[in-house]
Protein backbone atom coordinates (compact mmCIF):
# COMPACT_ATOMS: atom_id res chain seq x y z
CA UNK A 1 0.00 0.00 0.00
CA UNK A 2 1.36 3.43 -0.90
CA UNK A 3 0.61 6.56 1.11
CA UNK A 4 1.32 10.15 0.15
CA UNK A 5 3.46 12.05 2.63
CA UNK A 6 4.28 15.73 2.75
CA UNK A 7 6.93 17.40 4.86
CA UNK A 8 5.92 20.95 5.72
CA UNK A 9 7.95 23.59 7.54
CA UNK A 10 5.40 25.24 9.83
CA UNK A 11 5.73 28.72 11.31
CA UNK A 12 8.27 29.39 8.57
CA UNK A 13 8.67 31.86 5.72
CA UNK A 14 11.21 29.68 3.90
CA UNK A 15 12.32 26.05 3.92
CA UNK A 16 14.83 25.09 6.61
CA UNK A 17 13.05 27.38 9.09
CA UNK A 18 10.26 26.77 11.57
CA UNK A 19 9.18 23.31 12.67
CA UNK A 20 9.06 20.45 10.15
CA UNK A 21 6.06 18.12 10.34
CA UNK A 22 5.09 15.13 8.25
CA UNK A 23 1.50 15.04 6.99
CA UNK A 24 -0.22 11.88 5.74
CA UNK A 25 -3.74 12.29 4.28
CA UNK A 26 -5.70 9.03 4.62
CA UNK A 27 -9.02 7.80 3.19
CA UNK A 28 -9.60 5.90 6.46
CA UNK A 29 -7.64 5.21 9.63
CA UNK A 30 -4.73 2.81 9.62
CA UNK A 31 -4.04 0.63 12.68
CA UNK A 32 -2.64 2.71 15.54
CA UNK A 33 0.54 0.63 15.69
CA UNK A 34 1.23 1.27 12.01
CA UNK A 35 0.74 5.02 12.34
CA UNK A 36 3.13 4.99 15.28
CA UNK A 37 5.72 3.10 13.23
CA UNK A 38 5.37 5.60 10.39
CA UNK A 39 5.91 8.49 12.82
CA UNK A 40 8.94 6.71 14.25
CA UNK A 41 10.34 6.18 10.75
CA UNK A 42 9.71 9.81 9.79
CA UNK A 43 11.71 10.79 12.88
CA UNK A 44 10.22 14.28 13.08
CA UNK A 45 8.78 15.79 16.24
CA UNK A 46 5.26 15.20 14.87
CA UNK A 47 3.50 13.30 12.10
CA UNK A 48 -0.11 14.31 11.46
CA UNK A 49 -2.67 11.93 9.95
CA UNK A 50 -6.13 13.06 8.91
CA UNK A 51 -9.23 11.47 7.37
CA UNK A 52 -12.32 13.19 5.91
CA UNK A 53 -15.55 13.36 7.93
CA UNK A 54 -19.03 14.69 7.20
CA UNK A 55 -18.17 18.08 8.71
CA UNK A 56 -14.46 18.37 7.90
CA UNK A 57 -11.57 16.21 8.94
CA UNK A 58 -10.42 14.16 11.92
CA UNK A 59 -6.77 14.70 12.83
CA UNK A 60 -4.33 12.76 15.02
CA UNK A 61 -0.71 13.50 15.89
CA UNK A 62 2.16 11.13 16.71
CA UNK A 63 5.65 11.86 17.96
CA UNK A 64 8.32 9.22 17.27
CA UNK A 65 7.29 7.51 20.53
CA UNK A 66 3.58 8.18 21.24
CA UNK A 67 0.31 9.81 20.25
CA UNK A 68 -0.39 13.28 21.71
CA UNK A 69 -3.58 15.21 22.47
CA UNK A 70 -2.71 18.46 20.70
CA UNK A 71 -0.07 19.75 18.29
CA UNK A 72 -0.09 23.21 16.81
CA UNK A 73 2.62 23.12 14.18
CA UNK A 74 1.47 19.80 12.69
CA UNK A 75 -2.11 21.13 12.53
CA UNK A 76 -0.80 24.18 10.69
CA UNK A 77 1.10 21.83 8.37
CA UNK A 78 -1.99 19.69 7.73
CA UNK A 79 -4.04 22.79 6.94
CA UNK A 80 -1.33 23.96 4.53
CA UNK A 81 -1.55 20.61 2.72
CA UNK A 82 -5.33 20.85 2.43
CA UNK A 83 -5.39 24.47 1.28
CA UNK A 84 -2.35 24.46 -1.01
CA UNK A 85 -1.80 20.84 -2.13
CA UNK A 86 -5.25 19.22 -2.08
CA UNK A 87 -7.25 22.18 -3.41
CA UNK A 88 -9.56 22.57 -0.40
CA UNK A 89 -11.73 25.41 -1.69
CA UNK A 90 -13.12 27.07 1.44
CA UNK A 91 -11.21 29.59 3.58
CA UNK A 92 -12.04 27.79 6.83
CA UNK A 93 -11.74 24.16 7.85
CA UNK A 94 -12.52 22.16 10.97
CA UNK A 95 -10.50 19.33 12.48
CA UNK A 96 -12.03 16.96 15.02
CA UNK A 97 -9.39 15.94 17.55
CA UNK A 98 -8.75 14.57 21.02
CA UNK A 99 -8.74 18.24 22.13
CA UNK A 100 -12.13 19.03 20.59
CA UNK A 101 -12.92 20.95 17.41
CA UNK A 102 -10.01 22.93 15.98
CA UNK A 103 -10.72 25.62 13.39
CA UNK A 104 -8.15 26.86 10.88
CA UNK A 105 -8.69 29.95 8.71
CA UNK A 106 -6.78 31.48 5.82
CA UNK A 107 -5.91 35.07 6.75
CA UNK A 108 -3.95 36.47 3.85
CA UNK A 109 -0.51 34.86 3.90
CA UNK A 110 -1.13 33.44 7.37
CA UNK A 111 -2.94 30.34 8.56
CA UNK A 112 -4.74 30.98 11.85
CA UNK A 113 -5.40 28.19 14.34
CA UNK A 114 -8.30 28.56 16.78
CA UNK A 115 -7.28 26.58 19.88
CA UNK A 116 -8.62 26.34 23.44
CA UNK A 117 -6.63 28.22 26.06
CA UNK A 118 -4.74 25.92 28.41
CA UNK A 119 -4.19 28.03 31.54
CA UNK A 120 -1.16 27.52 33.75
CA UNK A 121 -1.02 28.21 37.48
CA UNK A 122 1.87 29.52 39.56
CA UNK A 123 3.85 26.82 41.34
CA UNK A 124 7.08 26.26 43.21
CA UNK A 125 10.03 25.77 40.88
CA UNK A 126 10.98 22.07 40.91
CA UNK A 127 14.54 21.33 41.95
CA UNK A 128 15.09 19.53 38.65
CA UNK A 129 14.41 22.77 36.75
CA UNK A 130 16.70 24.81 38.99
CA UNK A 131 19.56 22.36 38.50
CA UNK A 132 18.84 21.72 34.81
CA UNK A 133 19.14 25.40 33.85
CA UNK A 134 21.30 26.77 36.66
CA UNK A 135 19.30 30.02 36.64
CA UNK A 136 16.82 31.24 39.23
CA UNK A 137 13.59 32.01 37.32
CA UNK A 138 11.38 35.03 37.84
CA UNK A 139 8.34 32.73 37.99
CA UNK A 140 7.32 29.13 37.40
CA UNK A 141 3.89 27.94 36.33
CA UNK A 142 2.38 24.52 35.70
CA UNK A 143 -0.16 23.64 33.04
CA UNK A 144 0.21 21.00 30.38
CA UNK A 145 3.89 21.96 30.59
CA UNK A 146 6.06 23.75 33.10
CA UNK A 147 6.51 27.39 32.13
CA UNK A 148 9.76 28.87 33.41
CA UNK A 149 9.98 32.66 33.15
CA UNK A 150 13.48 34.13 33.00
CA UNK A 151 14.64 37.68 33.59
CA UNK A 152 15.91 38.41 30.08
CA UNK A 153 15.92 37.13 26.51
CA UNK A 154 19.58 36.11 26.67
CA UNK A 155 18.79 33.65 29.48
CA UNK A 156 16.39 31.91 27.09
CA UNK A 157 18.69 32.10 24.07
CA UNK A 158 21.80 30.78 25.83
CA UNK A 159 20.15 28.05 27.93
CA UNK A 160 21.73 24.59 27.68
CA UNK A 161 19.57 22.46 29.97
CA UNK A 162 20.55 19.11 31.40
CA UNK A 163 17.88 17.08 29.64
CA UNK A 164 18.23 14.07 31.91
CA UNK A 165 16.93 16.17 34.80
CA UNK A 166 13.97 17.36 32.74
CA UNK A 167 13.05 13.72 32.12
CA UNK A 168 12.36 13.38 35.85
CA UNK A 169 9.46 15.87 35.68
CA UNK A 170 5.79 15.10 35.20
CA UNK A 171 3.82 16.77 32.45
CA UNK A 172 4.60 17.03 28.76
CA UNK A 173 7.61 19.34 28.71
CA UNK A 174 9.27 22.57 29.83
CA UNK A 175 8.82 25.98 28.21
CA UNK A 176 11.32 28.72 28.99
CA UNK A 177 10.31 32.27 28.17
CA UNK A 178 11.14 35.94 28.69
CA UNK A 179 10.11 39.35 27.43
CA UNK A 180 11.75 40.14 24.10
CA UNK A 181 14.50 42.71 23.67
CA UNK A 182 13.50 43.25 20.03
CA UNK A 183 10.84 45.80 19.17
CA UNK A 184 9.08 43.49 16.67
CA UNK A 185 8.38 40.80 19.30
CA UNK A 186 6.64 40.84 22.67
CA UNK A 187 8.20 37.67 24.09
CA UNK A 188 10.48 34.77 23.23
CA UNK A 189 10.36 31.09 24.15
CA UNK A 190 11.97 27.68 23.77
CA UNK A 191 10.46 24.24 24.39
CA UNK A 192 11.95 20.96 25.63
CA UNK A 193 10.11 17.61 25.83
CA UNK A 194 12.69 14.81 26.19
CA UNK A 195 10.10 12.39 27.62
CA UNK A 196 8.22 12.66 24.32
CA UNK A 197 11.31 11.98 22.24
CA UNK A 198 11.84 15.69 21.53
CA UNK A 199 14.94 17.18 23.12
CA UNK A 200 14.07 20.65 21.76
CA UNK A 201 11.11 21.44 19.53
CA UNK A 202 11.87 24.11 16.90
CA UNK A 203 8.47 25.88 17.12
CA UNK A 204 5.67 24.61 19.35
CA UNK A 205 2.24 25.94 18.38
CA UNK A 206 0.38 24.33 21.29
CA UNK A 207 2.76 25.95 23.81
CA UNK A 208 1.20 29.31 22.96
CA UNK A 209 -2.16 28.18 24.34
CA UNK A 210 -0.37 28.57 27.68
CA UNK A 211 2.08 31.36 26.87
CA UNK A 212 -0.42 33.76 25.28
CA UNK A 213 -2.66 34.04 28.39
CA UNK A 214 0.38 34.56 30.63
CA UNK A 215 1.98 37.27 28.50
CA UNK A 216 -1.36 38.90 27.72
CA UNK A 217 -1.99 39.41 31.42
CA UNK A 218 1.57 40.47 32.17
CA UNK A 219 1.91 42.92 29.26
CA UNK A 220 -1.71 44.06 29.07
CA UNK A 221 -1.99 43.05 25.40
CA UNK A 222 -4.59 40.97 23.56
CA UNK A 223 -2.48 40.60 20.42
CA UNK A 224 1.08 39.35 20.74
CA UNK A 225 3.94 38.43 18.45
CA UNK A 226 6.49 35.89 19.62
CA UNK A 227 9.74 34.39 18.43
CA UNK A 228 10.78 30.83 19.28
CA UNK A 229 14.54 30.91 19.71
CA UNK A 230 15.45 27.43 18.51
CA UNK A 231 18.28 26.96 16.03
CA UNK A 232 15.72 26.99 13.17
CA UNK A 233 13.59 29.72 14.71
CA UNK A 234 10.02 30.71 13.95
CA UNK A 235 7.52 33.56 14.29
CA UNK A 236 4.13 33.12 15.96
CA UNK A 237 1.24 35.60 16.10
CA UNK A 238 -1.22 35.20 19.01
CA UNK A 239 -4.55 36.80 19.85
CA UNK A 240 -6.70 36.14 22.92
CA UNK A 241 -10.42 35.67 22.29
CA UNK A 242 -12.28 34.66 25.46
CA UNK A 243 -11.35 31.08 26.31
CA UNK A 244 -9.71 30.62 22.89
CA UNK A 245 -6.39 31.74 21.46
CA UNK A 246 -5.74 32.40 17.79
CA UNK A 247 -2.27 31.19 16.81
CA UNK A 248 -1.10 32.19 13.34
CA UNK A 249 1.92 31.55 11.17
CA UNK A 250 3.16 30.75 7.69
CA UNK A 251 4.14 27.38 6.23
CA UNK A 252 6.06 26.09 3.21
CA UNK A 253 6.35 22.68 1.54
CA UNK A 254 9.75 21.04 1.68
CA UNK A 255 9.00 17.53 0.38
CA UNK A 256 6.33 15.37 -1.20
CA UNK A 257 6.72 11.63 -1.63
CA UNK A 258 5.32 8.17 -1.09
CA UNK A 259 5.50 5.64 1.73
CA UNK A 260 5.31 1.89 1.07
CA UNK A 261 3.62 0.05 3.95
CA UNK A 262 1.96 -3.30 4.55
CA UNK A 263 -1.41 -3.22 6.34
Amino acid sequence: MQLIVYQIDAFAKHVFEGNPAAVCPLPEWLPDALMQRIAEENNLSETAFFVPTETGFHIRWFTPTLEVDLCGHATLAAAHVLFHELAYEQDNLVFESRSGLLHVAKKGALLELDFPIQPALACETPEQILHAFGIEPVACLKGVDYIVVFECEDDVFSAEPKLQLLKELDGRGVIITAASDASQYDFVARFFAPNYGIDEDPVTGSAYTQLAPYWSQRLGLKTLRARQLSSRGGDVWCELNGDRVFIAGKAVKYLQGGIEVEC
